[in-house]
């Protein structure tokens, strides 16, 4: 567990520490708090992240329901080993895609309008396994164009009857052109890796309610019920969204939808 995480700091350190030439600390405003809960659903904790010395300069109190250190000695690394032992190396894949996408992909100008999702799984500060779906995004850049300070957040999804998958979605903040479910398991962005760009529009409304009371833990005669559908209704219309959306089962199914913000996290 312990060379997997040296890996991945190691890697923050090669391609973010050393293309930032100074420490530049974000202000956090009162502003900003407020502009930071829209963002927090449900169960999570958030903290921007200085990329140069990887410093939390701002962690949200809700973290202490999820690691036991107290939050004014709280570091990333502390973060990162809350990480399940097996899905190290696939966070590991996930933060070369990511950093590749921002540092090499992304023209610089483009860099502050895309945010990055994907799920993954912890042990809380009780021991207790959790699905946690991961939100990030640049609040500054350098002028180089690598990102600087980055807030991040941690949603628990736990609920939402979905696991952890291979893939990262890069989604547009402001309507442009989104990248869903990026295979990492190349470690790098390749447009070959390419998910499906259109699979939200792909899905219709009535598949989304489908797939959302799935993600809720209900079966085909709930639904239907719920819905005024026959189940044969509710089981055809799940196997064609399976189809469209490439998966083989429901629990991978909303666990895309929930990373190509089909679905909210904050479903209940």
């Amino acid at each position: 567990m312990e060379n997997y995480q040296k890996e991945i700091a190691d890697y923050w350190q090669k391609v973010y520490s050393k293309k930032i030439g100074e420490y530049r600390p974000f202000e956090v405003s009162d502003e900003f708090k407020r502009f930071a809960s829209i963002f927090a659903l449900g169960n999570s904790y958030m903290y921007i992240v200085n990329m140069h010395n990887f410093a939390l300069e701002y962690v949200s109190d809700s973290v202490s329901q999820f690691v036991k250190k107290d939050i004014k000695d709280l570091t990333l690394q502390d973060l990162l080993l809350s990480v399940v032992p097996e899905e190290l190396v696939v966070i590991s894949h996930k933060s070369k895609v990511v950093s590749d996408f921002y540092t090499r992909f992304l023209p610089k100008e483009e860099v502050m309008n895309y945010k990055n999702i994907f799920s993954y799984r912890m042990n809380d500060a009780s021991g207790q396994l959790r699905t946690m779906l991961y939100q990030a995004f640049p609040l500054s850049v350098a002028e180089n164009g690598t990102p600087e300070n980055v807030f991040c957040i941690h949603t628990d999804v736990t609920h939402l009857k979905v696991g952890s998958t291979n893939s990262v979605s890069f989604i547009h903040m402001t309507g442009g052109k989104s990248y869903f479910n990026i295979d990492t398991t190349k470690g790098s962005f390749e447009m070959d890796n390419h998910g499906a760009a259109d699979f939200s529009e792909m899905i219709t409304e009535r598949e989304k309610q489908i797939v959302i009371r799935f993600s809720r833990g209900l079966n085909a005669e709930q639904i239907a019920e719920e819905l005024n559908l026959s189940p044969h209704t509710v089981k055809t219309h799940r196997r064609n969204v399976l189809s469209k959306s490439g998966c083989t089962n429901t629990t991978e199914l909303v666990a895309k939808c929930l990373t190509s913000g089909i679905i909210s996290p904050s479903l209940n």
